[in-house]
């Protein structure tokens, strides 16, 4: 069965600890819609798609899939370092070096390196909260 933060979570942690959920909500809110409009150099780029790929790698790391998704979106958007970096963010952080951070993508700016950063950290937490609710 499905259980998503949207579906179940959010409502669980609100009879757990009221106004909790809500305030986890605007949190992993904020983060997942930062964006810039931005990519490199380009601008007027709408950035959902990227920032989707990535929350729900995230998930997919800790196990947490969804039928609705179509996770060949992730290969198309996520190369291969990035999905190294952001495993062993997510997974090892105490194994994260500079190396690992400069590997994936080199033409990017650190604000955006570092919204990756956001992104997989709350997705993280997310998905902890999940399993543990």
């Amino acid at each position: 069965q499905d259980y998503t933060w949207e579906d179940h979570g959010y409502s669980l942690m609100n009879r757990l600890y009221p106004d909790v959920g809500q305030l986890l909500d605007e949190k992993f809110q904020v983060v997942y819609n930062l964006t810039y409009n931005t990519i490199a150099m380009h601008c007027g780029v709408d950035t959902s798609m990227l920032r989707r790929a990535i929350w729900n790698y995230v998930h997919c790391v800790f196990g947490i899939r969804y039928d609705d998704y179509d996770y060949g979106e992730v290969n198309q958007l996520l190369e291969r370092n990035l999905k190294i970096y952001i495993k062993t963010v997510a997974c090892y952080p105490e194994k994260t070096t500079k190396q690992i951070y400069t590997q994936f993508w080199r033409h990017f700016k650190h604000s955006e390196k570092v919204h990756i950063n956001l992104l997989l950290l709350e997705a993280r937490m997310q998905a902890a909260l999940l399993y543990a609710l």
